[in-house]
């Protein structure tokens, strides 16, 4: 059964990636330093550094063959909801690369929700209890999920907990991460990209047969 918040149509109702990024682009462009609070300011700058990340990512990333021919055996409309927050770190290095993954299959519907906006449904796919963006969920189109993935690469998260139980000061912690980023971000996200579909494929043709 269909989640209400995909029978109200919210994640059809999403921002587009080119949406997303021409309204921060415009909240980029539209700071005012001057009516700033320290608070305020702090966050614009993670907003414009998150910003050249996601730019970074977007004119290096290219979907590999094997995954763009795994995709192609997609042959049923599906939803990409994610939930994000343009302030979000991870978001910046992780979005760009499930944008373009989507991009590739015209049966994708890839759309982009908000996390402060939709805190009933980011309740839904908590990560350890916490709510770590971005987080993917797919959908066909009946509503009925597919698959998760978020808010980083396995092999990244396991680093995160690691260092976290270590004691690491959070700013160390993620200086890491976006150190790590760059060499294996995209590599790491296709494999769990690859492993998803077919694992999501091969149930569809078994309901199929059903």
């Amino acid at each position: 059964m269909a989640h209400k918040f995909f029978e109200d149509k919210v994640p059809h109702n999403g921002m587009t990636y080119e949406d997303f990024m021409a309204k921060w682009e415009q909240q980029i462009s539209n700071l005012d330093k001057n009516k700033s609070s320290e608070q305020d300011a702090k966050l614009d700058e993670f907003k414009k550094l998150n910003l050249q990340r996601i730019r970074r990512v977007e004119s290096k990333y290219k979907v590999s063959d094997e995954l763009k021919e795994e995709l192609g055996k997609i042959e049923e409309p599906q939803i990409w909801m994610v939930i994000t927050e343009n302030r979000c770190g991870d978001s910046a290095q992780n979005l760009p690369v499930i944008a373009k993954i989507a991009k590739e299959n015209s049966e994708i519907n890839f759309r982009i929700i908000l996390r402060d906006s939709h805190p009933e449904i980011m309740d839904k796919y908590l990560t350890n209890g916490s709510r770590s963006i971005p987080k993917l969920v797919v959908f066909d189109e009946e509503g009925n999920e597919l698959f998760q993935w978020g808010p980083r690469p396995k092999v990244l998260q396991d680093l995160f907990y690691k260092l976290k139980d270590e004691g690491i000061e959070k700013n160390k912690i993620y200086e890491q991460l976006h150190a790590w980023y760059p060499k294996h971000g995209a590599q790491e996200m296709e494999k769990e990209f690859l492993e998803l579909i077919d694992k999501s494929l091969l149930e569809v043709n078994e309901k199929h047969k059903d």
